[in-house]
């Protein structure tokens, strides 16, 4: 199902839930996300907001303590993003990562200036003196490798800081305020191009600011099941399931929370992999004994593709077919009062910090369309706390199949964008058993989970080609696999020869119409990592 907007005044994780929380302040770089993932790994919850928060918002959210993350701007340019006061008035510790540490310095009294001597990529930093981050992990006089990206650097350093670590263009490379517990480092410590990084992002949250680290996906479960009673009471909640990943938990989760008050409705615009509109129909109704509409709308869907080339216009086709299909069915059902949808942390992040900005939609490379105010319903948004490994893990404590659990990312338009140009359900026949031979190698060589996505491509091309005694006019076929740690970037799986010929051999021999295979080694840098 394609996800609405996130609503960014939605309440974020109330106090309750946990007392222990790492607030992240949003300049814009792009790997804040990773600041986030880090501490989520060592069991400590943090939220992003942008920079410029409401104070107030930041004080009644009691974070044990404050974190400034990196961002494009100069502090010296007019209008550059600050550090608001309220992070220095609320008595916790603080870190500053590179234009986080330059902001704070600036808003505490020092001063940072433009140099010639850039940083970007890997640098090596020179351990100085001891400080609360190096604990277990460099001792004095190391010289370790760090990840570096920026221009400026600090000059001066505000009342009450020390230097514990430079650089080549970095002479204040790691600062520390020992008594204010602030700290500053020049470095990003979240990307894995730090070694020992997320140790040092440990340290602060579990040494310095003094976290158990106890944030678990069990003790998440148990707490949302009783926030999403409260909130629903006595409504009834209609949730669209996709089959994927987010759909799926959020409806377990929810279902868990209040039975039989939620229906799920499940369209299927004939554009799914092969057997998945079955295995959503019997893992939900049999196995979780959840209601369950079930649409086919494939003849709708695809007679209204016919023709259609250009990606976006298919993606718009197709979400604006499903929001009248899910209107019409949700009409059958007399109506709800909430919508529950899988909106997930990222596409919070997306649509409220500074890296995106308040917008209007979500990426339409990941999702096909918003539902429309006239739904006039409230949303559930169980999972919008949560990153995508952290939604696999909660769907695995709630017993939900890892066929389901495990999947890769497959958006909402499906095949359709597996498939440049023109969509006839001939080549959807293709496609489908191409990709379900491809996904079989796949599972069969143990290789599913070390691989973040793969497809197969009905490619726009037809090629000559000579089969026993006969020549073929028929059209070729793309295979793409990428890994990924965040989903932000992608990099080429290594396949073995070996396995590419044997898939492509299959390929060839077992669906007719497809003569050529070819594999795609793009590489992704932050951004979509989809086909098109």
């Amino acid at each position: 199902m394609p996800d609405s907007m996130p609503d960014p005044s939605a309440p974020s994780l109330p106090a309750s839930l946990t007392d222990e929380r790492i607030l992240i302040l949003d300049f814009g770089s792009q790997v804040t996300q990773l600041i986030a993932r880090r501490l989520r790994e060592s069991g400590v919850f943090c939220e992003i907001w942008p920079f410029d928060a409401d104070p107030a918002r930041i004080r009644a959210w009691r974070p044990r303590g404050i974190i400034l993350s990196g961002g494009p701007a100069s502090v010296n340019e007019e209008g550059a993003p600050r550090a608001p006061d309220a992070v220095f008035e609320a008595g916790v510790p603080v870190l500053g990562i590179c234009y986080g540490q330059q902001a704070m310095c600036v808003a505490l009294g020092g001063e940072v200036q433009g140099s010639d001597h850039r940083e970007f990529g890997r640098a090596v930093l020179d351990v100085r003196d001891d400080c609360a981050l190096f604990h277990g992990v460099w001792p004095v006089g190391a010289r370790e490798t760090v990840w570096m990206s920026h221009g400026d650097r600090v000059t001066r350093l505000p009342p009450g800081f020390r230097v514990v670590g430079t650089s080549e263009g970095a002479p204040f490379a790691v600062i520390a305020d020992d008594a204010r517990h602030y700290y500053g480092l020049m470095f990003h410590p979240e990307v894995v191009h730090t070694p020992h990084g997320a140790q040092l992002l440990r340290n602060f949250t579990h040494g310095v600011v003094g976290l158990r680290g106890d944030w678990t996906m069990a003790g998440f479960r148990d707490a949302e099941i009783g926030r999403i009673r409260a909130q629903v009471g006595g409504g009834r909640v209609i949730c669209g399931l996709s089959g994927g990943v987010d759909s799926s938990v959020a409806a377990v989760l929810i279902h868990e929370a209040i039975g039989d008050q939620l229906t799920c409705i499940f369209v299927d615009h004939g554009l799914l992999r092969a057997g998945e509109a079955d295995e959503v129909v019997s893992t939900f109704r049999d196995r979780f004994n959840i209601k369950l509409v079930h649409r086919d709308a494939s003849e709708l869907f695809i007679g209204a593709l016919d023709g259609v080339t250009d990606p976006e216009t298919k993606r718009k086709t197709i979400g604006r077919l499903f929001i009248e299909v899910f209107e019409e069915e949700a009409a059958k059902l007399g109506g709800a009062d909430f919508l529950a949808q899988g909106t997930l942390y990222p596409d919070v992040i997306e649509s409220t910090t500074v890296t995106g900005g308040p917008s209007v939609t979500i990426k339409s490379h990941h999702n096909v369309g918003g539902l429309p105010e006239r739904m006039r319903m409230k949303l559930v948004e169980p999972l919008r706390e949560l990153f995508k490994d952290e939604v696999r893990a909660l769907g695995r404590t709630l017993g939900i199949p890892e066929a389901i659990v495990g999947r890769h990312p497959f958006p909402g338009p499906g095949l359709a964008i597996r498939i440049p140009g023109a969509i006839t359900r001939e080549k959807l026949d293709l496609l489908r058993r191409a990709d379900a031979i491809y996904l079989e190698e796949i599972r069969a060589a143990g290789l599913y989970d070390a691989i973040w996505q793969a497809f197969a491509v009905l490619l726009p091309v037809r090629s000559v080609g000579v089969m026993g005694d006969g020549r073929t006019y028929d059209v070729a076929c793309a295979l793409r696999a990428v890994t990924s740690t965040d989903g932000m970037t992608a990099d080429v799986y290594p396949f073995e020869m070996a396995f590419l010929t044997r898939v492509s051999n299959r390929i060839v021999n077992e669906v007719r119409g497809i003569n050529r295979v070819t594999y795609d080694i793009t590489s992704k840098p932050p951004g979509t990592i989809e086909w098109e």
